[in-house]
């Protein structure tokens, strides 16, 4: 009897169902411009300056990416890039004004597909309505950090019009969160979400609640070493670039016109008058840096605020949560502002993620990671194959210390939005060395400059002059570097489909350059 009753129990147990997996929630937090010199765990001079509790939170108990790079380092592309996994030649959205195509794939469509229920809230910056959301509450253009209106299904004009919109008082940055927060209450609980919440802020006009208004009031914040680089004979580079003293004048046409000035600052008037160019450029400075902090601090307050909702509704440990930004940003450095240039500061991603189920807390990863990669990381959690639409790679077993062998070993960058301050370009960067092409043609793309500039070169080598000071394009000793790296951009930009075969004029420029 007692052997019956024995093999009856193992017999049942056999036959009990497998424990489904339940999939995890993501909660994907992006900033605009937000750049790593600003956040306060990738070092620099600025480390000490920054409040960056949430973020420090999210790194200790998650894993951040040393070397994070944008594909196309401005905000329309790099938003469309992470919604579709693709190149800008892909997706088609190569500037600030182009829509990402009706009827074109994305993450959200395909976590929806796979019984997901996705919202985005806050910046889209994409001028048609969303597709693919269940739920969506957008800033028209790129909005106002002060009562400001977000669009919805309802009431949607395509474009930065939101004469139909809704308008809540209070920050933008305080307001999103208290939209994403009331929109997560009130989720079906059974199905998994995923969560879009993009915050204006750090963007121009560098704007922050008053409770940071009182913050660096009487600091002095340091300076980076090449403030004070006034022109391309500096360093070699080829271009003039976007130096701080045009913010300076929008900040006076500001202050004297602010009913025609495409924007208003806060801080205003803060004049200039009487100074000697380095006294000019380094007063300059010390607005910019304080102000984008303060508007930093903003957010780095809301992360906390959404972290510390998923403890209260005991979501955290099955929520994989992300904060980034869509680029980097010049914040003086070769006596720049702005940000679209294959430069390291504006290349560069600042990227932290959290899994408590998954990922070790602490890590850093310095494998080379793409925002083509995101949304095929996020698929992977979910469970989703990845789409063939997707160009990008999952890069979950590198998060979880088995990086594969065959990982990229180096990158492919192109900027489109030519302008001879800042000519379009495209180059590679692998861990040691960036080379980069400024062909210089608008190439008929919305917004460009129809100017073209001279084609030109620029090298740098990372190891040995981490911040670009020293363009080494015509050093002899780099030539079999350089003529490598050559092949390499060929070879990748093949490899994404970016051969410009649409573009006539630009065919004598290659042919002569490579």
């Amino acid at each position: 009897m007692l052997l019956l009753l024995t093999a009856m129990t193992w017999s049942c147990k056999t036959k009990e169902e497998p424990k489904v997996e339940e999939k995890p929630n993501i909660l994907f937090i992006l900033s605009d411009d937000h750049t790593s010199q600003a956040w306060g765990i990738y070092g620099g001079i600025l480390e000490e300056y920054v409040q960056n509790n949430s973020i420090e939170r999210l790194a200790k108990e998650g894993a951040v990416l040393n070397n994070a790079f944008c594909t196309n380092s401005i905000c329309s592309p790099s938003r469309a890039t992470i919604l579709t996994g693709q190149y800008s030649n892909l997706n088609q959205v190569y500037t600030l004004r182009e829509p990402l195509p009706v009827g074109h794939p994305n993450v959200a469509k395909t976590f929806g597909e796979a019984g997901y229920q996705t919202a985005v809230i806050g910046k889209w910056h994409l001028y048609r309505q969303p597709e693919g959301f269940g739920h969506f509450e957008v800033l028209p253009g790129q909005g106002v950090y002060v009562n400001p209106i977000l669009k919805t299904k309802e009431n949607w004009v395509d474009g930065s019009d939101g004469t139909q919109g809704k308008q809540y008082e209070g920050f933008s940055t305080d307001v999103i969160t208290d939209l994403t927060i009331e929109h997560l209450k009130n989720r079906d609980a059974e199905k998994p979400f995923l969560m879009f919440t993009h915050f204006k802020a750090t963007h121009e006009p560098f704007d922050y609640p008053e409770r940071f208004a009182d913050l660096y009031v009487d600091q002095e914040i340091p300076e980076p070493e090449s403030l004070l680089d006034f022109g391309p004979e500096t360093t070699g580079r080829t271009f003039n670039g976007q130096i701080l003293e045009r913010l300076a004048d929008r900040w006076q046409a500001a202050t004297e016109r602010p009913e025609e000035f495409w924007t208003y600052y806060p801080g205003l008037p803060y004049p200039l008058d009487g100074l000697d160019s380095v006294q000019k450029r380094k007063k300059i400075y010390q607005k910019l840096v304080k102000d984008f902090m303060r508007s930093g601090a903003a957010i780095d307050d809301n992360i906390g605020r959404l972290l510390d909702f998923l403890e209260e509704e005991g979501l955290a440990d099955n929520t994989v949560v992300v904060y980034t930004a869509d680029q980097g940003y010049f914040l003086g450095e070769h006596g720049f502002f702005d940000k679209r240039l294959i430069y390291e500061e504006s290349l560069r991603m600042p990227f932290v993620i959290r899994y408590p189920k998954e990922i070790k807390g602490g890590q850093r990863i310095d494998d080379i990671i793409l925002n083509i990669d995101f949304p095929a990381l996020l698929a992977d959690y979910a469970g989703i194959e990845k789409p063939s639409y997707m160009q990008g790679r999952s890069f979950r077993e590198i998060l979880n210390g088995n990086a594969p062998a065959d990982w990229r070993k180096q990158m492919y960058y192109r900027y489109w939005l030519h302008e001879p301050k800042r000519p379009a370009h495209f180059g590679v960067r692998n861990h040691r060395y960036k080379l980069a092409f400024f062909y210089g043609q608008g190439l008929g793309m919305s917004g460009a400059s129809s100017e073209p500039t001279e084609p030109q070169w620029e090298f740098y080598d990372l190891e040995n002059d981490p911040k670009e000071l020293h363009n080494a394009y015509g050093d002899p000793k780099y030539a079999d570097i350089i003529s490598e790296m050559k092949k390499a951009i060929v070879e990748e930009r093949q490899k994404y489909g970016d051969t410009d075969e649409n573009f006539p004029e630009m065919q004598s420029i290659l042919e002569e350059a490579f």
